[in-house]
């Protein structure tokens, strides 16, 4: 490389040095645009939201949801309920025969609602005669249908039924999170498992 060359590379890089000084000072660095996250922010960085917390119980009655579509992400089993204290627990199959009359048959339905939270949505199944009350039988009918489309569920008490109201908007699709279904039903039955005779929930129910 020949000096006069040498002398014109140091000469190009300062001008260049020169130029995005200026273009940084006519920005202020404390002009809230400047310092604003943009909307995919935590992408970019490469943060991944941790679900810790998955409740167990139907949608509210002004919240539009989604039910997962794989047969992979639904259930049907026996529940235990308290309905005193709001508190639902997972019987592993081998007590089922000794609780007679204390389990629920029910259906967990893997749901999602558009700010993303994700939820499990229990709902009665048919008894040993095949007899659903018209509640249970409307709630698994609004189900089916989330699974195409938005829907919000209401009550309606004149009835006996729950309404289904679909989304008129074009909404997006919902972002379901990366996890299988045993991990979810792991986050939402933590500390809700009946497996062994002497849990608390059945200590309870005994009265000891």
């Amino acid at each position: 490389m020949t000096t006069k060359t040498l002398h014109n590379d140091v000469n190009t890089a300062i001008n260049s040095a020169d130029d995005s000084d200026a273009e940084h000072t006519a920005t202020d660095i404390f002009d809230p645009q400047h310092l604003r996250l943009s909307q995919n922010f935590a992408t970019t960085i490469g943060v991944k939201k941790r679900v810790t917390l998955i409740q167990v119980r139907k949608p509210a009655k002004q919240e539009f949801i989604r039910v997962h579509p794989s047969k992979d992400y639904y259930v049907d089993t026996a529940i235990l309920e308290f309905k005193e204290d709001g508190e639902t627990y997972l019987v592993d199959p081998s007590l089922w025969d000794d609780l007679p009359g204390e389990l629920i048959p029910k259906i967990l339905y893997t749901t999602i609602n558009r700010q993303g939270v994700l939820r499990l949505w229990p709902i009665r199944l048919p008894d040993e005669e095949g007899k659903l009350d018209d509640w249970n039988q409307s709630a698994l009918e609004s189900a089916e249908i989330a699974k195409t489309a938005w829907i919000r569920v209401s009550s309606n008490r004149s009835a006996g039924i729950y309404e289904t109201f679909e989304a008129s908007g074009n909404l997006d699709e919902p972002k379901w999170p990366e996890m299988s279904f045993t991990e979810i039903l792991k986050i939402a039955f933590k500390g809700k498992y009946i497996d062994h005779w002497n849990h608390p929930a059945l200590l309870k129910l005994r009265g000891e």
